[in-house]
């Protein structure tokens, strides 16, 4: 099952597991949030926003800073020569849950021999009660 969800104006496909670097989001690392879901496809493909509300989960994993990036700005006979840059602030963040995907879970405990479980015995009635319930015959 996939998804196609919006962050920080741009869209990304994205599957259940999957890390991916968007911008810088406004939550410490380890925090949850619900990013706004375009559609869901797989099985079914949902665009639906009603149905989509809140059916994909992300989690903070850290906060970085992208690649230094040199931007040169030069005009002919001019002897004009400026160089910019910046480095992007972003955030690392792994897709939690998507719909009804269901998280993976822990291994369960083993169960105890079945020889140390007796079974309740069943309740029998006095055969008073039952000539009773027959119409006393």
């Amino acid at each position: 099952m996939y998804a196609v969800i919006k962050v920080g104006g741009k869209q990304y496909r994205v599957e259940q597991g999957q890390k991916l670097l968007v911008d810088r989001q406004a939550l410490d690392a380890g925090k949850t949030f619900t990013p706004e879901v375009l559609m869901t496809g797989g099985d079914a493909v949902v665009t639906d926003r009603a149905k989509l509300k809140g059916s994909v989960t992300a989690e903070v994993v850290e906060h970085l800073r992208g690649e230094k990036l040199k931007v040169f700005t030069f005009k002919p006979k001019r002897g004009f020569k400026k160089t910019r840059g910046h480095r992007s602030e972003l955030s690392r963040i792994t897709i939690a849950s998507i719909g009804a995907a269901k998280k993976p879970r822990a291994p369960r405990k083993k169960a105890e021999p079945a020889a140390a479980k007796k079974p309740p015995a069943a309740a029998k009635k006095p055969p008073a009660a039952a000539k009773e319930e027959n119409g006393g015959a």
